[in-house]
């Protein structure tokens, strides 16, 4: 793919073209609005601030002969329909399934593995509570039919008013595409029954404890999905609206098989290389090291095209923001150009962070001391998510709180994977890759610095210090490592206020109300400009649809 990704000279030496579309960020996102929009045959260049493509989803070799995915780190939101279109297997793509698919030790002695085998989820629930195992697989049925009801409304464009002046035509058009839309989720609302629907309601407006507590009594089981409903945000799992976070993290799927997360063969970087590589074959022009300072906009308040931070003016009538919908708005548009209640609305949306992710090279795999195996192989206990401080709801209510009160958890909530347990590209022979993700740690703490390399330091061997209580000598093993709290989540990778998914996922931020309500069809109030990222529906992970779904629309209002 590297054979069409160039340097900011591409451009000046292009200074009078004029592109047909410019992305803004070539996280995977745009990249996927570009590789669309390639398709459809517009010329479209993806500007891209750092060195390498990826954004959030990238693979860097921080310490040597280890390759980190060093933002995210886990596939299964991708839509199947993007790894269709694009032919991403084709372009490199390999998941690497894992089976189990969680674990979570615990400190009596204890542990909890789950997973896709049916049989293996009976068993391990059961050591717990029998009613539980019973209950497990009636749970996940009834997530899968929530996940396959939302499926449209997440491969939809939302059904906005219509903006702005536009043909008879157009506008009756518009009508017919809102009518189809919500005739299709009337279909889907009786085919669910009423009693889905009302269940369905429970867990979009319910705290996730709430909906795990009316379906089991193993604390251990209820913490272990519980932290699926907290994960990248500031809430706690007694947060009202928790509910649908946890059913954003199980509507993915890989090669078919719903709700099953796997790692990629060479780190997240190889998704966002896959989705490049489409993107240069069908004809699109990617510039690294080309960072937008701001967009140029033209009197009359439509889009001309952008300036790049050497001065280089780039010019396209259309341009689509794969940025945070703050840095895009408040930061890339130039001022007194947007309505007083939009800029009002952006500036206050909620870009809070708790996240911290800890990169970590080590010399052996952590042992477990609930698991009693004493050989060196991996086992099914690094295969997949290694839940650590997170038996009980409480716990990880315990360490939001304290978040919320300035401090960084004394007891952190950590989700660890071991990609090179599967993925052997990635680290020297013996040696492994893990990752670390953490919560919860406010963006300014109250007791120091995440500027004071000791206060880092500090945090960093708190959280080796309590896997150390689960696997005795694993602080012991560890060789080197990166550590991005929210602050240098914002400052490298871009992410306002260290937030992964470029703003809130509350019910107050999703479908018609994402990024701000009456602009949820990735149309701004500036002609020509769309917003392509995490920021607009529908959310965060690397799912590649707002990128998808932004292209479409650039694409009808081009070609009309």
């Amino acid at each position: 793919m590297w054979r069409r990704t160039f340097c900011t000279s591409a451009l000046k030496n292009n200074n009078n073209k004029k592109w047909d579309a410019l992305v803004i960020g070539g996280g995977h996102n745009g990249l996927t609005a570009a590789a669309y929009l390639a398709q459809s045959g517009l010329s479209v260049a993806v500007l891209e601030r750092r060195h390498i493509i990826g954004g959030a989803a990238v693979t860097e070799e921080l310490i040597p002969g280890f390759k980190f995915s060093r933002c995210s780190y886990l596939q299964s939101l991708l839509r199947p329909s993007i790894i269709r279109d694009l032919e991403l297997h084709r372009h490199g793509l390999k998941l690497l399934k894992r089976s189990p698919s969680s674990f979570t030790p615990c400190l009596d002695g204890r542990y909890l593995l789950l997973g896709p085998d049916a049989e293996l989820n009976h068993s391990e629930i059961s050591k717990f509570s029998t009613r539980d195992a019973e209950a497990y697989p009636r749970y996940e049925k009834q997530l899968e039919n929530f996940c396959k009801f939302m499926d449209p409304l997440i491969d939809s464009s939302p059904p906005e008013a219509h903006q702005g002046a536009s043909s008879f035509n157009s506008r009756i058009k518009h009508k017919l595409q809102k009518s189809e839309f919500w005739a299709h989720c009337l279909h889907q609302s009786v085919s669910m029954g009423q009693q889905g629907m009302v269940d369905f309601m429970d867990l979009l407006l319910s705290p996730a404890s709430k909906v795990l507590n009316n379906w089991f009594e193993s604390e251990v089981l209820k913490a272990t999905l519980a932290t699926d409903a907290v994960i990248g945000s500031t809430a706690s799992a007694h947060t009202p609206g928790s509910g649908y976070v946890l059913l954003h993290h199980v509507m993915g799927e890989t090669d078919g098989d719903r709700g099953i997360w796997s790692y990629v063969e060479g780190g997240m970087g190889s998704v966002s290389k896959a989705i490049g590589s489409a993107a240069t074959e069908a004809g699109a022009t990617i510039v690294t090291d080309a960072e937008v300072s701001k967009l140029i906009i033209e009197d009359s308040g439509t889009v001309a095209g952008v300036i790049l931070g050497d001065g280089t003016h780039v010019h396209s009538s259309v341009v689509l923001s794969n940025a945070t919908p703050y840095k895009t708005f408040m930061e890339l548009v130039p001022k007194n150009v947007l309505p007083e209640d939009f800029s009002r609305a952006i500036k206050h949306s909620d870009y809070s962070s708790a996240t911290t992710k800890i990169n970590i090279a080590v010399d052996k795999l952590p042992q477990f001391k609930c698991c009693d195996i004493g050989y060196p192989e991996a086992g099914p206990q690094h295969m997949g998510t290694i839940h650590i401080g997170s038996e009980s709801i409480e716990e990880i209510d315990s360490a939001c709180q304290e978040s919320m009160n300035g401090l960084p958890s004394q007891r952190p909530v950590i989700e660890m994977t071991i990609p090179s347990a599967l993925d052997k590209t990635i680290s020297p022979p013996g040696q492994h890759v893990i990752n670390l993700f953490v919560q919860f740690t406010p963006y300014k703490p109250n007791d120091g610095s995440w500027e004071d390399p000791a206060y880092r330091e500090s945090f960093a061997q708190k959280c080796f210090t309590l896997i150390d209580e689960y696997a005795p000598g694993f602080s012991s093993s560890v060789i080197g490592y990166d550590m991005l709290a929210p602050p240098d989540l914002e400052r490298i990778i871009g992410l306002t206020g260290g937030n992964i998914f470029h703003g809130a996922m509350g019910l107050d931020s999703l479908f018609l109300m994402r990024p701000v309500k009456g602009w949820s069809n990735y149309r701004t109030p500036l002609r020509g400009l769309y917003l392509c990222g995490s920021g607009a529906h529908p959310g965060g992970g690397v799912m590649g649809a707002p990128g998808r779904n932004a292209a479409r629309v650039v694409i009808e209002d081009i070609k009309g």
